[in-house]
Order: structure tokens, then sequence, then C-alpha cells
């Protein structure tokens, strides 16, 4: 079944203003267990620079221009309600990983690379610090398979339905939101029940009952849970909330967390920093770390799930 969405027809045509940017020519950062934060991304700019000067730029500013303007509490439950049937595709998560070779994020600035390296990457640089973390390492591999959502079989939806940065739509918009000032254009912006800090929640509601703009990472999370994963909950909450930048760089959001919420936020910061700064030009051997990651799917999840 493909769901068809009302898109307006938007007009790209307006001035970008950009600024160069630097990279820091400082040392590389060492994170505890080992792995080496790199001073650039694979562009040769420091990571998640919006504002540096580059091909990408204008594409992932356009980008954010549409995905705030359309991210509304209405259009959230309606993907929700139909994203969550799973009545789309049978097939098993290495399947998954396979669907995306050609899947490309137009909202990364730091990446250009298949999707499908990059969960490797980030896989093998978790298990190499954290080797007894086996469900860390699979969290890893996993995170971003919710990107099928731009394949044919599950819609082909647009980019600014799947990829970017994520945030709670319910209430205001914090302004730490990457490119914030296209909000504006956001139905919730002026809507009395949607633009307080609270909006429709309450203080300490816990995250779970908060929802996020919709893309890939709420879809893996409904596509894990409801397929009965064993998974820890601190890996759903990584899926669901590794994008979810104001909220583990910038500390917003904060007064709607509870506590298990709080304990599950230390492992996403601790995964963060692999997500983002595994992103670069090593190639991994697919081949020779594919028997691992079996093992690890066989462990956590049943052979076919529902997408």
């Amino acid at each position: 079944m493909t769901i068809l969405i009302e898109q307006p027809p938007f007009e790209f045509e307006f001035e970008v203003e950009e600024k160069k940017i630097h990279a820091d020519e400082k040392e590389e950062v060492v994170l505890e267990g080992g792995f080496v934060v790199p001073n650039t991304n694979s562009f040769g700019q420091t990571f998640r620079d919006y504002d540096a000067e580059g091909e990408r730029q204008p594409g992932v500013e356009n980008f954010y221009r549409i995905n705030h303007t359309n991210q509304s509490y209405d259009f959230v439950k309606r993907m929700r309600e139909e994203y969550g049937k799973l009545n789309r595709v049978e097939m098993s998560i290495w399947e998954c990983c396979q669907l995306l070779n050609n899947v490309v994020d137009e909202s990364d600035p730091d990446l250009d690379e298949p999707q499908i390296e990059h969960l490797l990457q980030t896989a093998e640089a978790i298990r190499k610090d954290y080797p007894n973390e086996d469900w860390l390492h699979l969290t890893g591999l996993i995170h971003d398979l919710g990107k099928v959502l731009l394949h044919p079989s599950f819609g082909e939806l647009a980019q600014w339905a799947v990829v970017g940065d994520t945030y709670p739509v319910g209430c205001a918009f914090d302004e730490s939101i990457v490119h914030h000032k296209y909000f504006k254009e956001n139905p919730d912006f002026n809507n009395p029940a949607y633009n307080t800090k609270y909006g429709v929640y309450s203080e300490g509601c816990g995250l779970n009952n908060v929802m996020m703009s919709w893309g890939h990472d709420d879809y893996m999370y409904l596509v894990a849970k409801q397929n009965k994963t064993s998974l820890p909950s601190a890996a759903l909450f990584i899926i669901r909330y590794h994008s979810f930048y104001a909220l583990h760089r910038s500390g917003a959001y904060k007064h709607l967390m509870n506590e298990e919420d709080i304990e599950n936020l230390k492992w996403l910061q601790i995964f963060n920093k692999y997500d983002l700064y595994s992103k670069s030009k090593v190639r991994v051997d697919v081949e020779k770390v594919k028997p691992y990651y079996l093992s690890l799917i066989d462990k956590y999840f049943p052979a076919k799930l529902k997408w």
C-alpha cells in the first residue's frame, strides 16, 4: 500500500547567505575507549557545520526549509498511524541493510556515501571500543534502517519526511534546532495549543509519550518494538532519538524527560560520537564482518520482520 502525501509546490529560488568557515587546526580528539575523533568530515569541513561553504550547503538548507514547514503535529500523527500498520514488506534485517545501498541522505552535510557504508563504520567503531556490548554494535548497524522509507516499496517518501534532525511536535520549537527560522511557516508555529513550552505535554511525561517529527528514526523504532526485538530499552532510545540533536547536543526539552530517559540518554550520548564522527572514507569489508552481525541479528530479532 502506498500512501500519497500532498506536497505544496515549493519554490527554491532564494538567496543563501554563505559564510566561509575553516576547520579548526587542532589535534584529533581521542574518546574514552580509544576512538579517534577526526577534525573534519569527508568534505574537509567541520562536522554539522550548516553554514560551511560547499556544494551541498544550499541543498541542505532547502531541505530544512521544507522539513520545518511541513512537520506539523497533525502530519506526524497521520504518518505514525499509517506506517505503524507495518503492512508493506516482510524481510530480514540484513535484507533491509542491502536495500540502503543506493540511498544518500540529502540532509547530511558530512556524508555522501551509501548508507550501508555509514552503518558498518558506526557499528565497527563501537565494536572496537565496547567489545562486550553486542547490543550496541547491532544498534549501530540498524539505527538508520528506517531510511528505507525512501524506497518505492515504502511509498518513496520525500527526503524531508525521512531524514534530518528530529524534534518534538505539539510544543514550541526550540531555537537550538538547526535552521529554526523556517518554522515560522509551520501551521503549528502560531497555534496556541502547540506553541508553548509544554504544549500538549506535561513536566516529566517521558519522551515515549512525546510525538517526534516523522522520519526514519521513529519508523525504525516502531518496526523494532512491534516486531518484539529483545534489544534493551537503551537501544530503542538510541534508535528513536539519535537525530534529536536539540536534546543530546543542546540540552533542550529535558523538562519532558522521565528517569528512564535520563539513564538512556547517557548511552545515546556515547553512541552519537560514533554515529557522527565515524563518517569517513574508510571502507569496511562487508563480507568479512557479515557473519558477526548476522549472529547478532539472530540473537535480537526474528528471522523476518514486518515493515
